[in-house]
């Protein structure tokens, strides 16, 4: 079946599209990008998601307001990857506006019935909601999707993402999957860039900032004193803690340096929290598996894999997941075990009471689709 899994994460760099074919094999699945890209937010819209985000409070109407906009951009992006082509089902992580997982509270917008609307196909959404619901942080999700590809090798491996923020899964090679995020990916960086340049950069392409700077060892070490760095599995977070509030805590040390310099620091921040993470772990020799944004920072990527001697780092392309898409792809898988009833998460990586069936539907033609779905299951019961 072809779907499509929309994702849009903290860097609000814009709405991940991919369009892919799912086909059930056994208790498993066959998972094959067809079609992928990035459709950059626009910049009144991504000027009022900035305004509605901590540290800034938003209110109520601007939310609504939001949700329909963030609606209209993602049934946008589906429409774009689709290209005409017709598809079983979308898949929307849609937008986070809020996240505390320790409190079981977490809030996405993109108007699902929006999207239906304009695909002409059943939307499925909301998916962390129901692990909240279960007691869990609702964060990471992606991880059941990667026991369920990468797991099983006979070799300990890692799936590591750094997106705005950075989130690994760890692969035992005898043992259970467990997850969690260990801090800030790109979105201090970013953030950083962005302020320096007076936004001429929202980011530092290929790392090249980095790169020519230095470390400042004494800025780095009291942004290591976080309490997050600090704190044991299952956890999660987001621009709550690690957005521009955290710079401005930490702004007269940031003031005295300049770009290129801040910009070394910020990159060694993220690749040693999670080198630690991976350490604490006991996963410092495994097969280290990383996606998402992040790995376009050369710098980063490489700096990483020093802090790492021991272990294949490399990028999910090897393992047929490319970097760019991968989350866009989970969500389409994660989708259709929505369609299925299955449960689809890790409460050992959420912290909840127990697995749960994820998401809400938003159906088109559901009686129909539900049939195909049925069919390949059976035929892949069979092959």
């Amino acid at each position: 079946m072809k779907a499509i899994g929309l994702m849009s994460g903290t860097s609000l760099d814009g709405i991940d599209a991919a369009l892919v074919r799912i086909a059930p094999n056994g208790n498993g699945y066959g998972l094959e990008l067809l079609r992928f890209q990035t459709v950059p937010f626009d910049a009144e819209l991504r000027r009022a998601l900035v305004a509605a985000l901590p540290p800034n409070e938003g209110s109520v109407s601007l939310v609504a307001a939001l949700h329909r906009a963030l609606g209209e951009a993602f049934a946008a992006a589906a429409g774009a990857i689709a290209a005409g082509e017709s598809v079983g089902y979308v898949a929307s992580h849609g937008q986070t506006v809020w996240h505390d997982g320790e409190r079981h509270v977490t809030l996405q917008l993109g108007d699902a019935f929006v999207i239906r609307e304009a695909a002409r196909a059943t939307v499925c959404y909301d998916f962390r909601s129901a692990d909240c619901a279960a007691g869990g942080h609702g964060a990471p999700l992606v991880p059941y999707v990667d026991e369920l590809l990468f797991a099983g090798s006979g070799e300990d491996r890692v799936a590591l993402n750094i997106g705005g923020i950075a989130n690994l899964t760890v692969l035992p090679r005898d043992g259970a999957a467990w997850a969690f995020d260990t801090g800030p990916g790109t979105m201090l960086l970013d953030a950083f860039v962005r302020e320096r340049t007076r936004g001429a950069s929202a980011y530092d392409a290929g790392g090249s900032l980095a790169a020519a700077g230095s470390i400042d060892q004494p800025l780095l070490e009291a942004m290591l004193s976080d309490d997050y760095f600090h704190l044991p599995p299952p956890k999660t977070t987001g621009r709550e803690r690690f957005g521009a509030q955290f710079l401005a805590r930490h702004g007269d040390r940031l003031a005295r340096v300049n770009v290129e310099d801040g910009s070394a620091t910020l990159t060694e921040l993220t690749a040693i929290t999670i080198a630690h993470a991976i350490e604490a772990a006991g996963m410092a020799a495994a097969h280290t598996i990383v996606s998402g944004g992040g790995t376009r920072n050369a710098t980063l990527f490489a700096r990483l894999a020093e802090r790492l001697p021991h272990a294949r780092v490399e990028l999910s392309d090897a393992m047929g997941i490319p970097a760019d898409a991968k989350e866009a792809m989970f969500f389409a898988l994660l989708g259709y075990e929505t369609l299925r009833g299955r449960v689809a998460t890790l409460p050992r990586a959420t912290g909840a009471d127990r697995a749960v069936p994820l998401g809400a539907i938003a159906p088109f033609q559901l009686e129909t689709l539900l049939a195909e779905i049925e069919r390949e299951l059976r035929a892949g019961a069979v092959a």
